[in-house]
């Protein structure tokens, strides 16, 4: 410290801190210490040993180290460890009044720390105080009855010393607390060491004895203490007591808290015995009282005593419960499961008596769907069938089955639906018992109440096979009366006049179905009818149907039908009719929009044509075969949106007069193009004539015709008998006239020499050559305008 001139102190300046930010490395207490602990900074010698010579250093040090323990015991009184050391030093100096003057006085402080009364009664035993230690084990056990330590600690002190009867009280002043299942065994134990096996009974079960004390089995009844308690009395001999403890443990778990382990060990128990009936009985008591998901064990060791002790029965009657008991489960979680209701019916059909299998079929059939609706009811309805049928052919009893019928057919809701399989199997059962006026009662009362297609069906079948042509008649106009646009009742009604030998009357059936105003299948309806008058070899009505339908329809399934129909006639006009057929189906085809359709049958004609027609005709046919044009078409969402383009295929005809400008246009661009590719070849320039690809631009796209009929790659300059063939001529002359009707081009194909005169084909040659020029100056001024 600096002074002034006037003797006052002055307080030095303190640098300030510059930088008031925090460190980046923070060093906190926690770290301080524990690098103090580390170095070691703070740790001090130990004292030095200490030789005591005489008594009066004895006492010098017993001076000092009282006052050293009686500091530490002001300071904190409650802290035991410090007595504990205080009374195990005088212990130590064989202080022992000392030593227990320390205990008094701790436990005064805390009575309750177990610590400290073990360590008291530990001293009084180490020193021989019987006595005295006996007095503290009582005042202990007497402050703190529920510490289980000192009661065992007590007892074995007892037992040690020789003081059996001392201990035995011991044992029961504990027994008397209710403690837990461990020191009833011990005290069980206790007694067994001395073969005192009826006081060791006691114990388990006073009850037999002394109404007034308590036992094991009252004070923890568990299955396992009544399976231990069975087994004591097993293991020194006593069966009979050992069945009874067995019996009286069912009693008293009765239904509600059974456990399949006191099953188990009763049946082992009695197996042992080799009273195997009893061991069956008493697995089947235990199967139909305890749930399926609880009872594993129980299954698996019922099925190894059936292995080892049953025959094949009896391991069918194992396997059986067990499944019959997994079904009942499944049918109490869910009554309208039917698919469980079936599994266990066909459990208890293959191994029941007929009673059991009425009581499962009743409970099953009174689960009704709970509405009225008959995909509600489709599997339920099974059950009455399979129920009316386990009666008529495994009981046969045809009086109940009458019954079963009866009651399902009053419980069906007919107005709203109804089942015709019921009905016909009634029906059908009636039959069976030689009823015939019964079945036809039950089929009449079904039509009347719930007219379907299935009754009328089934009913007819049946007087079919009963040969009443008469009746089948009648039921088919009721048929038709109740569903006239039906063809199919059409047809068979057809079929079964023909197979009669009625021609006339199927005919007339006939022309009847195909006067309805409305059909479900029109063209089944008419294929049958023309098969039939094709079977009677009535080729004139043949044709006149074929002519009928082709009013009504122009579908092109039909005109080749026709076709093939005149082409099987044996007769010399048949392929003129055949090919006359295939020209008025393409005429009459032009104006459809269906092309696939109309290429289907240029197809089918030229299938024909390959295989009885002549060269002519196969290029005349070739020639209408269109061109197969990829293009796009733009596609609109349901928004209205914009929603990209599209590729399809489309079908040129050459027939088709609008199409031939495009025809023409692709041509021209396609020669376009390979001018462009050979643009660059020296000789090939702007001479089309020596392009063999520019006289037939179109022939490449068009619908390839067989390889059997695929021409020879043309000569540079063809010969002038070969430009009928040349497709790109064909088209330009299409698009100043078109003088190729179907006759006229028929003529033409089939006879080419009588065709007209060879100045009339040689103007035409002259008008082809002028405008394949003008089309080359056309494209050469299109080529030097985009360049």
């Amino acid at each position: 410290m600096a002074s002034t001139a006037a003797g006052k102190q002055r307080i030095p300046k303190v640098a300030k801190v510059k930088n008031k930010a925090p460190a980046e490395v923070q060093i906190t207490a926690e770290q301080l210490l524990r690098e103090a602990k580390e170095r070691e900074l703070e740790l001090l010698p130990p004292p030095p040993k200490q030789k005591i010579t005489d008594q009066e250093e004895l006492n010098d040090y017993k001076l000092r180290k009282r006052k050293s323990f009686e500091d530490n015991i002001r300071k904190n009184r409650t802290v035991i460890s410090n007595w504990i050391k205080y009374a195990q030093w005088e212990e130590s100096l064989k202080e022992i009044q000392r030593a227990r003057s320390i205990y008094e006085r701790a436990l005064d402080v805390d009575h309750r720390n177990i610590t400290l009364w073990l360590k008291y009664a530990e001293m009084e035993m180490k020193s021989r105080q019987v006595n005295h230690a006996r007095n503290i084990w009582d005042r202990a056990i007497t402050i703190l009855p529920r510490v289980n330590q000192f009661w065992y600690k007590y007892t074995y002190m007892e037992e040690m010393l020789g003081n059996v009867a001392g201990c035995r009280l011991v044992f029961e002043r504990w027994m008397e607390w209710e403690p837990e299942e461990q020191a009833w065994h011990s005290y069980i134990n206790f007694e067994l060491r001395y073969k005192e096996v009826d006081k060791a009974r006691t114990i388990y079960d006073d009850a037999l004895f002394f109404f007034d004390s308590v036992a094991l089995v009252m004070v923890h009844p568990e299955v396992k203490n009544w399976i231990k308690y069975a087994r004591f009395e097993d293991k020194h001999g006593y069966v009979a007591h050992s069945r009874k403890v067995f019996e009286r443990a069912v009693e008293f778990f009765g239904e509600e808290y059974v456990e399949e382990n006191l099953f188990v060990a009763f049946a082992k128990f009695e197996e042992t015995q080799k009273e195997f009936e009893r061991v069956r009985v008493i697995y089947k008591y235990a199967l139909d009282r305890i749930p399926k998901h609880e009872a594993q064990e129980l299954f698996k060791n019922y099925t190894m005593f059936e292995k080892k002790f049953g025959d094949r029965r009896g391991i069918e009657d194992v396997i059986v419960s067990k499944r019959r008991f997994q079904y009942e489960e499944e049918v109490k979680a869910n009554p309208h499961n039917y698919d469980a209701w079936f599994d266990y019916l066909r459990l208890v059909e293959s191994d029941a008596d007929p009673d059991t299998v009425r009581e499962v079929y009743e409970r099953a059939i009174a689960n009704m769907p709970p509405i009225q609706e008959k995909r509600h009811w489709r599997r339920y309805i099974y059950l009455w069938i399979n129920y009316a049928l386990y009666e008529e052919l495994e009981v046969k009893d045809p009086e109940r089955t009458r019954q079963v019928y009866k009651a399902c057919l009053d419980l069906i809701p007919h107005k709203k639906f109804t089942f015709a399989k019921i009905w016909l199997l009634y029906a059908q059962f009636e039959i069976r018992q030689k009823n015939l006026q019964g079945a036809r009662k039950i089929m009449g009362t079904a039509i009347g109440k719930c007219p379907k297609n299935k009754l009328l069906k089934g009913y007819i079948e049946l007087e079919l096979q009963l040969r009443e042509f008469d009746r089948c008649r009648k039921l088919y106009e009721k048929y038709l009366e109740f569903t006239p646009e039906n063809c199919s009742t059409w047809i068979k009604f057809a079929e079964l006049e023909t197979i009669l030998g009625d021609v006339d009357r199927a005919r007339a059936i006939f022309e009847l179905a195909i006067g309805q105003p409305r059909l479900d299948m029109p063209e089944v309806l008419w294929k049958s009818y023309i098969d039939f008058e094709i079977e009677q070899e009535e080729f004139g009505n043949t044709r006149n149907l074929y002519k009928r339908l082709l009013q009504r329809t122009q579908h092109v399934k039909v005109w080749i039908s026709f076709a093939k129909f005149e082409l099987s006639i044996e007769s010399g006009e048949r392929l003129h009719k055949c090919r006359q057929i295939y020209e008025e189906a393409n005429k009459s085809m032009r104006s459809c929009e269906e092309k696939e359709e109309r290429l289907m049958l240029l197809e089918s004609w030229r299938e024909f044509e390959r295989e009885f027609g002549s060269d002519a005709s196969r290029e005349r046919v070739r020639k209408l075969l269109p061109e197969k044009v990829k293009k796009r078409r733009k596609l609109t969402a349901e928004d209205g949106s914009d929603a990209g383009w599209e590729e399809y295929f489309d079908y040129i005809f050459p027939e088709d007069a609008a199409n031939q400008p495009n025809l023409k246009l692709l041509a021209m661009a396609r020669m376009w193009k390979k001018k462009q590719e050979d643009a660059d070849v020296p000789g090939n320039q702007n001479d089309p004539e020596n392009d063999p690809e520019a006289e037939e631009p179109m022939e490449t796209t068009r619908s390839p015709p067989s390889s059997s009929e695929e021409p020879e790659a043309a000569p540079e300059k063809p010969p002038h008998n070969e430009s009928n063939g040349n497709m790109a001529t064909e088209m330009e002359r299409g698009n100043t006239h078109d003088d190729r009707d179907d006759t006229g081009s028929s003529s033409s194909s089939s006879s080419s020499s009588s065709s007209g005169s060879d100045s009339e084909e040689e103007k035409k040659k002259e008008e082809q050559e002028e405008k394949k020029k003008e089309e080359q100056e056309e494209s050469r001024s299109s080529v030097d305008d985009k360049d």
